[in-house]
């Protein structure tokens, strides 16, 4: 297997919300095109760390990150790097499609629009078809743009997320368990649209679903009470893990 570039690196990062910690040094090198699960129980710490990414625990009062995470080895959370610009380069895409109350096309359209990113209708217009294209949605869709978002099946709408997320040419993906919300067959379209997707972004995914970790993912992290405890090739996590707490996490002797 062919090492990838890291793309994001994390060393000692610990996460408290008011006195509680609920990260403990956690340290990972997140490769470049490439999707790395992060799998636990609920509570263990895989969501905050993975909004650790993109600062979305900046929006949460009595939350405080502390140590080091590199995007392209430019440190995230300097004073002089803007929230706002850094989540347009690390998008994200939550465990509830939640579009936008605005037609389809206005729901791609959004980020690039406030990014200023097109100058043009023209250009606009190429880049939410490009965008919806990506998250194998424009068939679906090209006939009824103007319609709500909000009116399409949950499946649809997760992918519409996602069409939204890389709108605005992103460099990362994170998905908060974009699945837990879908039936099966949704679930599996957008797996195999998280497969063609590692092929121009580094895609990060959280998951419960071990099933699905093991289907989409290269690497795998596992997490547990705040600890990231083990971290490697999918493969070689699931066959041959390294530490006790991850075998009975994947033998179903702790969920």
């Amino acid at each position: 297997m062919t090492q990838n570039a890291t793309k994001f690196s994390a060393r000692k990062v610990q996460v408290f919300y008011g006195d509680t910690q609920a990260i403990k040094d956690v340290d990972v090198d997140i490769e470049d095109k490439t999707v790395t699960a992060f799998i636990g129980p609920s509570g263990c710490g895989k969501s905050t760390f993975l909004r650790c990414l993109n600062r979305m625990n900046d929006t949460i009062d009595n939350c405080r990150v502390e140590g080091d995470i590199l995007l392209d080895g430019e440190d995230i959370y300097d004073k002089r790097i803007d929230p706002v610009q850094l989540r347009a380069k690390v998008g994200m895409v939550f465990q509830k499609p939640n579009p936008f109350p605005k037609s389809i096309y206005e729901n791609v359209a959004y980020g690039p629009k406030i990014h200023g990113m097109t100058r043009s209708k023209a250009e606009l217009d190429e880049v939410v078809e490009k965008a919806l294209r990506r998250a194998a949605l424009w068939t679906e869709v090209k006939d009824r743009l103007d319609t709500p978002g909000t009116g399409l099946s949950g499946g649809q709408q997760q992918r519409l997320c996602i069409a939204r997320a890389v709108a605005t040419s992103p460099e990362v993906l994170l998905m908060d368990e974009p699945c837990s919300a879908l039936d099966p067959i949704a679930t599996a379209q957008v797996e195999e649209l998280i497969d063609e997707l590692r092929t121009r972004y580094s895609v990060v995914i959280v998951t419960h679903s071990m099933q699905q970790a093991a289907r989409v993912s290269q690497n795998t992290a596992f997490f547990h009470l705040g600890e990231l405890v083990e971290f490697g090739e999918t493969d070689s996590i699931f066959t041959n893990p390294q530490d006790h707490r991850t075998e009975s996490y994947i033998t179903g002797r702790i969920g």
